[in-house]
């Protein structure tokens, strides 16, 4: 665990990128696929885009939340960035390159429409199971 630990915290990240406040790192330990989802809808509701970033074996989880979120009409794509960085790992003694990946997603035109649509049809569902 130290060493995960150890990794994380020496990652470089750029001072002026590491608060921005829609992006959403992702790993494929911590929470579940449609848990990133959600998310990446709250932060397009809020701030018209989201930027999904994750690491190594996290890019597949990366690729599939990008992918539900065009293939359901919500999202367009906007910038896909890949890069390497350097984490450093005491097992071995030296730092290791981890694959990265950046995508940048902006709402659909129908964004707003299929959220309201999505809503109104949770209400329904909710007032049916009261009566």
């Amino acid at each position: 665990m130290e060493e995960i630990t150890e990794g994380v915290n020496n990652i470089t990240v750029n001072a002026s990128d590491s608060h921005k406040k829609n992006r959403i790192q992702v790993s494929n330990t911590k929470k579940p696929l449609f848990f990133y989802v959600n998310l990446a809808k709250r932060y397009m509701q809020q701030y018209n885009e989201v930027e999904l970033s994750a690491l190594g074996m996290a890019i597949a989880t990366v690729v599939t939340i990008a992918e539900i979120l065009k293939n359901n009409g919500l999202a367009v794509e906007k910038k896909i960035m890949t890069s390497t960085v350097d984490i450093k790992d005491d097992s071995r003694g030296r730092p290791v390159q981890k694959a990265k990946i950046e995508i940048v997603l902006g709402k659909s035109e129908d964004f707003d429409d299929l959220m309201a649509a999505a809503a109104e049809e949770r209400l329904i569902a909710a007032a049916e199971e009261q009566s």
